[in-house]
């Protein structure tokens, strides 16, 4: 992109400053100056092209910028009559050496990286305005109607916002603009000559497109005065001070991130905030990699001052703590989850007048490969299998509900609440004998076999990143249940659930109305003993489901199972039950937990629906599985639907109970 730079002004009100030198080259702390700051910027921006118009002091300005040893191209134009016309006649001489989209700047302009940065990143022409700075009375003020900039000048009031002249320019408008200039210069009117290249711009406006860029909070200013210089080395000096902060989940630093860095740590002290293992898990997966790497990784890019935790996808407590002037994120979070979180930053950053800066969300092609490896790294079984345990570590209290499709496996893998500054997923996915027979239309009589089981498995493996725990029935004869596991294991489920009943399976809703056989204590235990020394890892857990509240055998017989089960090697305890209140099964959970108190508790609410998870984790329960939620919801909205279109004849009328088929399509991971 090419740069234009205006700096043929006299410079007249700096006094003794601009005595000798052109003013763009007025000294700024740090032992820049003013041009010399610009180019640095410019070229940072990727600047290849960059024309300077001179005026007094033409060949100073040249051995200067010689001196500099600026990366760009550098091409002068000088305007032979500064003293007695303004800009508008450097920009008509300058023209000659323009061409695409270009930035347009005063030479004597200051401004920090970011303004430049989020100028140069638009997609249309643009205008660095300020919409909460005092209108200035003698700088330019931009008039904008809805998201354009109708017109500049310094006398306008009315919807009005300061403005300071740093644009980036299409092709297309800046061949508007400079044509209009033209007329002007060529006039031969001697006051359309010494007016504001602006006052072209706002004959010509209307078929141009400049989007308003608000820089409020940010260092953007001229320097007319002396007391302006002071001003904005006094600024320059609080960059040093300011306090910035941005939040990472990252397994993965790709490019994307250290630029988001690059550019955060250029708006003053950057301090990190790495989500926990516990953050992350809570509304996204676990990561692959555990914080303290994470942390380690960002102290070590070069331009964090500080890495600090934080423990929710909320900024809240952080903000509150650090209270930062700048918080930095990509603005991919206005829309989808995410967006309540950004709302919540804007309300506290509000409460102490800090500023949300938000840079476009990478669209590289490698950061979106990048992350699409991370995806699948989760997907494939030797990660997929473990990590129902390390959540189990990192959170103890889990949550699952039932798949018996792809489809269902989207839903469960998709869907998300925002609460209380976190959100609430669903940990795993269940994939329950009983949904999968019934979805085939078959009885729930272990009459699907391990080959079609696995099938469900497979579709549902395929497409989701969730750890999956498999409904075992009983898990057959101990020679069959081996090898079960071995497959179960090679394929990256994390769990399997047999329950201690023997016999054809009858569903335990059912109770002691049908005959229901429970397993022998001591056969039982050499079941999970097999299947434990079977194993080739020692990350699919195999967990011993107790019936007996289900078949009437008593308190006593559930914890004497379950002690037995878990000597047996048991990595888990369901505790099943039929009954519509939860005590039985909360009693069982306090008893057990007076025993032992590590292994993991599993139980289905199912037909004691109204406890809730919180009264059932306090009780001492670890996972609890919905096993059957989607199967029974799905089933009378389908049903109604072919009532209502057998009834009308017509579908129009089951349209609202319909979801629009690109909305489940939305579902489907891209790499699908």
């Amino acid at each position: 992109m090419t740069a234009l730079i205006l700096a043929s002004g006299v410079g007249s009100r700096m006094g003794d400053i601009t005595a000798q030198r052109p003013k763009c080259m007025t000294p700024l702390p740090d032992g820049e100056t003013i041009l010399s700051r610009q180019l640095r910027q410019l070229c940072a921006a990727g600047t290849d092209k960059i024309v300077i118009t001179t005026g007094a002091f033409a060949d100073v300005l040249r051995d200067y910028v010689s001196s500099l040893g600026v990366a760009a191209e550098v091409i002068f134009v000088h305007n032979p009559d500064f003293e007695t016309t303004n800009y508008i006649y450097s920009m008509f001489l300058a023209e000659k050496e323009l061409d695409g989209d270009i930035l347009l700047l005063h030479g004597d302009l200051v401004f920090e990286d970011t303004v430049l940065q989020m100028i140069a990143g638009s997609s249309t022409s643009a205008m660095a305005v300020s919409t909460t700075r005092p209108l200035p009375e003698k700088d330019f003020k931009a008039v904008i109607s809805g998201d354009t900039v109708r017109a500049v000048g310094i006398d306008f009031t009315k919807n009005a916002a300061a403005a300071m002249p740093l644009y980036r320019l299409t092709d297309a408008d800046r061949r508007t603009w400079l044509t209009q200039i033209g007329s002007y210069c060529r006039s031969g009117d001697s006051q359309k000559l010494r007016c504001y290249a602006e006052n072209a711009l706002n004959e010509v406006s209307d078929k141009c497109s400049i989007r308003p860029v608000d820089f409020t909070g940010l260092l953007c200013a001229e320097i007319d005065t002396p007391d302006d210089l002071a001003a904005v080395s006094a600024e320059l000096a609080c960059l040093k001070s300011r306090r910035v902060y941005m939040c990472f989940s990252a397994d993965v630093i790709h490019s994307g991130h250290i630029n988001m860095i690059r550019r955060a740590a250029a708006l003053g002290r950057l301090t990190i905030g790495i989500m926990t293992d516990r953050a992350v898990t809570a509304y996204k997966h676990l990561p692959l990699v555990a914080y303290a790497d994470r942390a380690e990784l960002f102290r070590n890019i070069n331009g964090v001052a500080e890495v600090v935790p934080q423990d929710t996808l909320s900024y809240r407590d952080n903000l509150t703590r650090l209270k930062p002037d700048i918080v930095v994120h990509g603005d991919d979070w206005r829309k989808g989850f995410q967006q309540p979180v950004r709302e919540e930053v804007v309300s506290v950053l509000a409460g102490y007048g800090g500023k949300l800066v938000e840079f476009p969300y990478s669209d590289d092609p490698a950061v979106s490969a990048a992350e699409r490896s991370m995806r699948c790294a989760h997907a494939l079984p030797d990660y997929r299998r473990g990590v129902l345990r390390k959540l189990l570590d990192t959170k103890r209290n889990l949550t699952a509900i039932e798949a018996h499709s792809g489809l269902t496996g989207l839903i469960a893998e998709n869907s998300r609440v925002y609460e209380n500054g976190t959100v609430r997923q669903f940990d795993a996915m269940w994939i329950s004998s009983l949904c999968d027979s019934t979805s085939r239309g078959k009885p729930d009589i272990e009459l699907v076999d391990m080959t079609a089981r696995m099938r469900t498995v497979n579709e549902i493996m395929e497409v989701t990143t969730k750890p999956v725990i498999f409904d075992g029935d009983t898990g057959g004869l101990t020679e069959h249940f081996v090898y079960t596991v071995r497959t179960l294991e090679r394929t990256g489920v994390s769990m399997v659930i047999i329950e201690d009943k023997s016999g054809l399976k009858k569903n335990s809703l059912f109770g002691t109305e049908v005959e229901q056989v429970q397993a022998d204590t001591e056969e039982f235990c050499r079941k999970i003993s097999a299947g434990k020394k079977a194993l080739k890892t020692d990350e699919l857990m195999i967990c011993a489901r107790i019936e007996s509240l289900i078949l009437g055998m008593g308190m006593d017989d559930a914890l004497r199972r379950a002690l037995a089960y878990t000597a047996a090697g048991a990595d888990a305890i369901m505790i099943h039950s039929r009954s519509s209140s939860p005590d039985e099964v909360l009693t069982f959970a306090r008893l057990f937990r007076e025993q032992d108190g590590f292994t993991p508790l599993v139980c289905v609410p199912t037909s004691y629906s109204s406890v809730t998870e919180e009264e059932l984790y306090s009780a001492g329960i670890n996972i609890v599985i919905y096993a059957n939620q989607l199967t029974r919801s799905a089933f009378p909205a389908m049903q109604q639907t072919a009532e209502s279109i057998l009834r009308t004849h017509s579908a129009a009328e089951c349209e609202e109970m319909c979801m629009p088929f690109r909305e489940i399509i939305r579902l489907i991971p891209e790499e699908y």
